[in-house]
């Protein structure tokens, strides 16, 4: 039983869209930084996401040069604070004709803006565990399962062009189980994991132009 429930949890699915506007590439000493989009009242990017993109995108064949996102904001301060950051790249291009603003992005060796948008949720949540003590011990029976669903938009800008090159869609969504013989066993879906890698994946085979 528990085998087929490990099966299961391992069950994630992913899908990865791509909407390219225009050609790309990078040179040995240009960079990349991703930042996380944190202007919604309900919601921001996690900056544990956008560091694991990052991460991936930096290693393996084909590594881009990223920049840490704390590392670029406050090297940027103020400009690209959550309330400051530029939402579109007419704003961006406002920004860069600001003498201050170009030579820091050129210190850095900025090429490209990666901004990440979207989060992890969970819905539908069913079954129930209870839990006892007694004379000779305790233990939790039951079984819970419930459904993980991680969405994250990736815009990328040129900043030599001063334009959105494209969009890139990762969305994946897995079951996560609860089972209860005693001692709890979670097998979670890994959907946010999934989603990172397929799209730094994705990501860097863009900013490459491949």
């Amino acid at each position: 039983m528990l085998l087929a429930f490990a099966l299961l949890s391992g069950c994630t699915s992913t899908t990865v869209d791509e909407f390219r506007q225009a050609e790309t590439g990078i040179t040995s000493d240009e960079t990349v930084v991703i930042l996380g989009r944190r202007q919604a009242s309900d919601y921001e990017t996690r900056s544990e996401f956008v560091e694991c993109v990052g991460d991936r995108m930096a290693r393996g064949e084909g590594a881009i040069n990223v920049v840490p996102e704390q590392e670029f904001i406050d090297g940027m301060f103020p400009w690209f604070e959550p309330r400051t950051a530029p939402l579109r790249t007419r704003d961006l291009e406002q920004l860069m004709a600001q003498n201050v603003v170009a030579k820091k992005m050129d210190e850095f060796g900025i090429r490209y803006i990666v901004w990440l948008d979207g989060f992890t949720e969970t819905t539908d949540r069913q079954g129930s565990i209870s839990c006892t003590i007694g004379p000779g011990g305790g233990g939790c029976f039951g079984f819970g399962t419930w459904e993980d669903d991680a969405n994250f938009d990736a815009r990328i800008w040129d900043v030599g062009s001063l334009t959105s090159v494209g969009t890139i869609n990762a969305d994946a969504t897995g079951q996560s189980y609860l089972p209860a013989l005693v001692v709890p066993i979670p097998l979670i879906a890994r959907v946010e994991a999934n989603a990172c890698s397929r799209l730094a994946t994705q990501l860097k085979a863009f900013v490459n132009g491949s």
